[in-house]
């Protein structure tokens, strides 16, 4: 069976590199194909075998790259097939929302429901469509997922205070952190500096970097210690963790992190984008690599230009953008949205399904409590512009 499935995998592949135009050479990766960094291409028989051998698999993605979660949909699926039992792990769900996780893979929530208790509009925010093949294939299977993130708020507190600033009941059991190597230091500096509130001479002993550098080590920590106490639990079985790839390349991020756990039978495999640069394909970047084609641009989304956040009675707008359409329709900082498109609005994902059900040229009408009364207000959404014409 384990090699009819391998057999089956590889004719997939090579049958859309044969047939799909958009299969072309890449450059570094060939669209369809998998690549050992530093030793060349090879086969998919060989890289899941040996990643089914492992204790954990981390996954990588663009978090709004279609390619990259079809790609760790059809992974997922072929080291479920050779390991037999595995666990899926996810940076989008903080800890708090587990039982919500546990509960759509024994189907006892619909996809609405679901979303609504993860509070995945809040949290995550990205496309939910993206990732729903990846939850019902677990929900298929009944494979344990298991929130691997923390609250926002944790990260962010430790880069305005530091990690010791933050007391232990607001770490969510989270450990200290493992040292960042020098090459990550190196890695997130560059990032910290070309920040616009970062002034012009940012250096690397600057407190305000150390402390984004202790943030940034939480996240990856956090990923770690979850992966890390499901490796305890259950040896037998492989902990598979979808998460941005800029938390595995290198061995900087969460391999390192785990490694301090006493983690290291880990395989980290990543998708390889068409635009992404050669010079940046180093023997350490990972244990293999997926050829996908390069993404194609999404449609702008509509935007009505504010800030909100869920409230008792609706959505509060917390700010308005200067010359937009909320700005344009009246909205105000303080206003509390109670309906959108006449239905009835209960937290931000609300807004957001109604801002994106509007047609261009048409209009949103909107039912706002201001200063102890109701009024209506109409956002109206400008047609699309033809760039056929002149």
């Amino acid at each position: 069976m384990r090699a009819l499935f391998l057999g089956l995998f590889g004719l997939i592949v090579a049958a859309a590199a044969a047939t799909n135009p958009a299969y072309a050479h890449l450059g570094c990766v060939d669209v369809g194909e998998w690549v050992a960094p530093g030793s060349g291409r090879i086969a998919a028989r060989e890289v899941l075998s040996s990643a089914a051998e492992q204790s954990v698999v981390l996954l990588g993605e663009s978090h709004d790259s279609a390619d990259d979660h079809r790609w760790q949909l059809q992974t997922v699926a072929a080291l479920a097939a050779l390991r037999g039992k595995v666990v899926l792990g996810f940076e989008m769900f903080p800890r708090r929302v587990q039982p919500a996780l546990d509960r759509w893979v024994a189907g006892e929530l619909g996809e609405t429901e679901f979303l609504a208790a993860a509070d995945w509009d809040r949290v995550w925010g990205y496309d939910a469509p993206l990732y729903m093949p990846l939850f019902h294939f677990a929900r298929l299977n009944r494979i344990r997922m298991i929130a691997l993130n923390v609250e926002h708020s944790f990260p962010r507190a430790v880069g305005a205070r530091g990690f010791d600033a933050v007391p232990p009941e607001k770490r969510e059991g989270v450990s200290a952190v493992a040292p960042a190597s020098e090459a990550y230091l190196d890695s997130l500096f560059s990032i910290y500096r070309k920040h616009p509130n970062k002034g012009r001479n940012p250096t690397r002993s600057d407190t305000e970097f150390l402390r984004f550098v202790q943030s940034q080590l939480v996240w990856d920590r956090a990923f770690a210690q979850a992966i890390a106490e499901h490796v305890e639990r259950d040896p037998a079985a492989l902990v598979i963790a979808i998460m941005g790839s800029g938390h595995i390349t290198y061995g900087h991020g969460v391999p390192h992190q785990l490694a301090s756990l006493g983690v290291t039978n880990v395989a980290s495999l990543l998708p390889w984008d068409a635009n992404a640069e050669c010079h940046d394909f180093s023997p350490d970047l990972a244990t293999a690599v997926f050829g996908v084609a390069a993404a194609l641009p999404l449609p702008p989304r509509r935007l009505l230009g504010l800030m909100i956040q869920t409230a008792a009675d609706g959505v509060r707008v917390v700010s308005v953008r200067p010359g937009s359409l909320a700005r344009s329709a009246g909205l105000r900082v303080g206003d509390v949205i109670v309906e959108a498109a006449g239905g009835p609005v209960k937290g931000t994902g609300d807004v957001r399904s109604a801002v994106e059900s509007v047609a261009p040229g048409t209009w949103l009408p909107l039912r706002v409590k201001r200063n102890g009364g109701t009024i209506d207000l109409v956002a109206k959404f400008p047609r699309e512009k033809n760039p056929a014409a002149k």
